[in-house]
């Protein structure tokens, strides 16, 4: 990690460590934000792009590279790639945000093509691996590669100098955000050497819990399906370096979907942390939407939703009083056209937002009977989708309602049992769910 950390120095910003006042007092403890946000392509991924490429040989730069990546990466590698004179081609999956997009372009100039390709970054991954074995390209890995993850873990050593600036206590927790594995492999791995007591917490979108799905099965695994939302850790098979670094640290997980709790609190819920010790826990995206909300309202922080998860995931954590906490936020592009989303999202997760199908008979006043007998006084009608039909009795519709507090829910479902009228609400998950909305 120095000789890392003098590669990157002249590129590389040393981001701030903020202490966050309202986290610190949410959760009993010092809990500072290591703002990778602010890095000059707004994530980590500059750090681990530059160390790698600084090491290739005249041959392999006048060859130029290639790389996959969900956005950040990519815009390392541009970034990388016009400050040294290097041709690359960098390939996207379709579904990356089109501000990471353009950044990306706007970073490599007329250094790098930018191609789209497939529905994930696997997909495009493959891309990649294939335009390197036709062409000769150097593949510069977003992950999976040890000089890759010694870039990244620059950033522990960065927290250790700055708390020791400070005159801090030792860093009791670190909360780091997981996709492929290569920023975790390098922290965790550095403070295993330089502070050992420190707890690691790595956090990975519940959609996508590859590294968690690994440690069950004793080695990396390809997940079926992902869910893409968290772009940024949206990986459906960790790297072989992180899981070799983790699983030699002795991490356990605490959930995955479909999989048992290994190890959890007294409440079954929350996760104690012993000094030293790796946690692998997840956070589900809807969770991940509110903490999005809540560091943009309260914090004027624009966190995308994998540079989010590291704060999403507090209260989850038995976290020790008064200790020392570090939130690794990753990564800012965020594209403002999610918001939309995000805040629907983060609704349903609070159970402030449903959806129903209703038969209304087609006949003047129905609506109004509607909005008199089953909205309470604080829910409100948010989405109405008719279709009137000819020569029918009834004609559906779809009804999308906002409530005042998640706990109306229940006299809203009897009011509607009471009104005569048909009603079906639409549960997220299922098939139906996920076309209408």
């Amino acid at each position: 990690m120095i000789a890392a950390a003098a590669r990157i120095e002249s590129v590389a910003e040393r981001t701030l460590l903020q202490r966050s006042e309202r986290l610190s007092a949410a959760f009993g403890v010092q809990l500072y934000l290591k703002r990778e946000d602010l890095q000059v392509v707004r994530s980590y991924k500059l750090r681990g792009a530059y160390n790698l490429m600084a090491q290739l040989s005249e041959a392999e730069k006048a060859a130029g590279v290639v790389t996959a990546s969900a956005g950040n990466h990519a815009q390392g590698v541009a970034y990388a790639c016009r400050a040294m004179g290097i041709k690359g081609r960098i390939y996207v999956p379709n579904t990356t945000p089109r501000q990471k997009r353009d950044r990306i372009r706007a970073h490599g100039g007329d250094f790098i093509e930018l191609i789209s390709t497939g529905d994930n970054y696997d997909a495009a991954a493959a891309a990649a691996h294939t335009d390197a074995e036709e062409t000769g390209a150097t593949l510069v890995p977003s992950f999976n590669d040890p000089r890759t993850a010694a870039g990244q873990g620059t950033i522990a050593k960065e927290i250790l100098e700055q708390l020791a600036e400070r005159g801090a206590p030792a860093l009791d927790v670190m909360i780091v955000p997981v996709g492929g594995g290569g920023c975790i492999a390098g922290i965790a791995a550095y403070l295993a050497e330089r502070s050992p007591d420190t707890a690691i917490v790595a956090v990975e979108p519940a959609g996508a819990a590859c590294l968690a799905s690994a440690l069950v099965a004793g080695a990396p695994v390809t997940l079926p399906a992902i869910d893409t939302f968290a772009d940024g850790a949206a990986v459906k098979r960790v790297g072989d370096v992180a899981y070799r670094v983790l699983s030699a640290l002795g991490a356990t997980t605490r959930t995955a979907p479909g999989l048992p709790i290994l190890s959890s609190g007294p409440d079954g819920h929350s996760a104690a942390l012993a000094p030293g010790s790796v946690l692998v826990t997840q956070v589900d995206e809807g969770a991940l939407c509110t903490t999005i909300l809540d560091l943009y309202q309260n914090d004027g922080i624009i966190a995308e939703p994998a540079g989010a998860l590291s704060v999403a995931v507090l209260d989850q954590l038995c976290l020790p009083a008064g200790a020392t906490v570090v939130s690794l936020l990753s990564g800012g592009n965020n594209d403002v056209s999610r918001y939309g989303e995000i805040l629907e999202r983060s609704l349903v997760h609070k159970g402030l937002k449903h959806y129903f199908l209703v038969d209304f008979p087609q006949e003047p006043g129905a609506l109004r009977r509607f909005l008199e007998q089953v909205l309470g006084p604080e829910d409100d009608i948010t989405v109405f989708e008719y279709i009137k039909r000819d020569n029918r009795e009834l004609g559906a519709a779809l009804v999308g309602v906002e409530l005042g507090k998640a706990a109306d829910l229940g006299p809203l479902v009897e009011r509607m049992d009471r009104s005569g009228l048909s009603c079906e609400r639409l549960r997220p998950g299922t098939p139906a769910y996920q076309y209408l909305t």
